[in-house]
């Protein structure tokens, strides 16, 4: 009788053992599927930002074929008209605060007076390109007399980007230093997911 009661015990305590094992391993393997489904939403991030930059990179070329393009290109959206080839069409309202057909400036680019005038931080003329400013609009533009960003192509006939939720575009500044004429283009690119979202800029004098 007594022996019996003792292998009983026994019995009991290897059921006790073996369900904390159980517990044990049930949450190693929570945890590790988490980590692998947590790594593979970082790299899914990562891989969408990355594709947004690409974007975003196409639109700064596009931008700088735009500014030499010396007519219209066969295919295009739009036609580039008198406010285009724009090494010759520098004045208003070609180009002007409210950034019309994505050609901005304000007043005469010397730093001093540009910087005084449109920096952010005077609170009265953000950057164009800056949220808030006249540049980047909520949706692209349906017709060719828009003001604002560009869309990837309007003017240049590329192709639009692949795989991603919206074509990228681009904002063209009229800079001067000087006698000397520059541009600054400023581009946004957007990956499959529409608040993946990366901005560029860069600057191009004409030779």
């Amino acid at each position: 009788m007594k022996r019996s009661q003792t292998t009983g015990r026994q019995r009991g305590v290897s059921l006790v053992i073996v369900l904390i094992f159980l517990v044990i391993l049930s949450s190693v393997s929570a945890f590790a599927i988490r980590r692998v489904l947590s790594g593979e939403g970082v790299a899914r991030n990562l891989l969408d930002v990355e594709v947004a930059r690409q974007a975003a990179e196409a639109a700064l070329r596009d931008a700088e074929r735009d500014i030499m393009l010396a007519g219209s290109v066969p295919g295009a959206t739009c036609a580039r008209g008198d406010d285009r080839p724009i090494k010759s069409a520098y004045g208003e309202p070609n180009f002007g605060t409210t950034c019309p057909r994505g050609q901005c400036r304000f007043g005469e680019q010397t730093p001093a007076n540009y910087y005084a005038q449109s920096n952010f931080k005077a609170g009265t003329n953000p950057e164009p390109w800056w949220p808030g400013g006249a540049g980047w609009k909520a949706t692209p533009p349906t017709n060719c007399t828009f003001t604002g960003a560009v869309p990837l192509g309007t003017f240049t006939g590329t192709a639009g980007v692949k795989g991603v939720s919206r074509q990228p575009e681009y904002l063209i500044e009229y800079m001067q230093r000087g006698d000397d004429v520059y541009f600054r283009n400023t581009a946004r690119g957007w990956g499959l997911d529409p608040n993946t979202e990366v901005v560029l800029q860069s600057y191009f004098k004409r030779s």
